[in-house]
């Protein structure tokens, strides 16, 4: 039979027995008399739990559903909830499709009802054995549970199943194999400077802009015209999408006179156009090479003619996340290139230790705001619900523990 995408189940007359039909997933229910209010409160009923389910047929009572058929399930509601930008996989739905691997990797046939905290457990050590940071298997573990607790609340699973899940405690620093995660630390502004004529110009605006308002650098990818509220002396900009949106709180970036003053060239453009372009910054790169062209237009190639009628790939219209970071990691590595012969471990400590983030400028903004206004106003800058979220961004200055320590001994 096949599935109903868009349109119900019909409400029919079983000729027989003279009483309401409806055929879900391939299995009658009858409904009591025909034409009867019982019989379409109850059609009602089981077309609304249906559709609640996604379309999917009801679990049987016998056996319950597997635990890869809980987990299709969740994926297809997490899809619907978290937003995907461009029709792409956002980061958090990257994290529960990582999260939920292990589960099915270990557990995909196993009745769902039987999937308890010592199975949780279980996964949880994988990640420890695959290497995962403490903080990253905590929240993966949250993500799982998150996934049982929602099966739960469809009642695709007894709720019995999510309560013994929440009892599994995280993993605590010093009582587990997993390794803690080094803290971001601010990228010292020399370093900054340093790396700046190695990036292109939209990357090296998007740099200093972040660093002197603190924003996410998803936010600092989608900044447009639009979005940006010219009207006072102190600009505002509300991002379009942002990180706690779904949350129902309102982010709002600050811009004053210099950050004005970085952005206002790229303000020039359509309204809904993003002001930081990969193929502005493309097509500036290629101007810069064709004019330290040395061979005649006579002669070799002409600009545009050795170029894929349909290439593989092809430069966006804004930033993301990903290509941001990468452009940073691209300046990086020119500004201080590894010794030749590095490679394995070495190369990674030599990358730890001269390559910096797009996160980073956050935490520095944030200290700098911190040290200069408090705790307060680095809440504010950040779009933070809580002082307890800045204090893991802005760094204590270590300078006033100092001088305490100078003046009294």
């Amino acid at each position: 039979m096949p599935t109903l995408s868009k349109s119900l189940p019909k409400y029919r007359k079983h000729r027989a027995s003279g009483q309401a039909v409806v055929t879900i997933a391939g299995v009658d229910h009858y409904l009591g008399p025909h034409r009867s209010v019982t019989s379409r409160r109850e059609y009602d009923r089981l077309v609304a739990e249906w559709l609640a389910r996604g379309r999917q047929p009801a679990p049987s009572a016998e056996t319950g559903p597997k635990v890869v058929e809980v987990l299709a399930a969740y994926w297809r509601f997490a899809k619907s909830y978290y937003p995907t930008p461009g029709g792409k996989l956002g980061g958090e739905l990257w994290s529960i499709r990582g999260a939920l691997r292990f589960v099915r990797e270990l557990y995909a046939d196993r009745p769902a009802e039987e999937f308890g905290p010592l199975a949780l457990k279980v996964v949880r050590e994988r990640m420890v054995d695959a290497g995962f940071a403490r903080s990253t298997v905590n929240q993966n573990v949250g993500r799982i549970r998150r996934a049982f607790r929602w099966a739960a609340s469809e009642q695709l699973i007894p709720a019995t199943v999510s309560q013994a899940l929440a009892t599994v405690d995280g993993l605590r620093t010093g009582k587990t194999a997993a390794r803690d995660p080094e803290p971001i630390r601010p990228v010292e502004d020399a370093a900054v400077e340093a790396t700046l004529p190695n990036v292109s110009p939209v990357v090296a605006a998007m740099i200093r802009l972040q660093r002197l308002t603190g924003m996410r650098p998803g936010e600092v990818c989608l900044v447009r015209p639009c979005d940006v509220d010219r009207t006072g002396d102190v600009w505002h900009y509300r991002p379009a999408t942002h990180k706690t949106q779904h949350r129902g709180r309102e982010r709002v970036v600050f811009l004053g006179p210099q950050a004005q003053e970085i952005l206002r060239p790229f303000l020039l453009r359509e309204a809904t156009a993003y002001c930081f372009s990969p193929a502005e910054s493309e097509s500036r790169r290629r101007a810069d090479l064709h004019a330290e062209r040395k061979t005649p237009l006579s002669s070799g190639n002409r600009p545009g003619t050795n170029r894929r009628r349909k290439p593989a790939r092809s430069v966006g219209d804004k930033y993301t996340t990903t290509s941001y970071a990468r452009a940073i990691a691209r300046g990086c590595e020119l500004t201080w290139p590894a010794p030749e012969g590095t490679e394995g471990a070495a190369l990674r400590a030599w990358n730890s230790e001269y390559r910096w983030t797009p996160n980073q400028l956050r935490h520095t903004a944030a200290t700098a705001i911190r040290r200069e206004f408090g705790l307060e106003a680095a809440q504010i800058a950040l779009g933070h619900a809580g002082a307890d979220v800045t204090q893991v961004y802005a760094e204590r200055d270590l300078a006033k523990g100092a001088e305490v320590a100078r003046r009294i001994g």
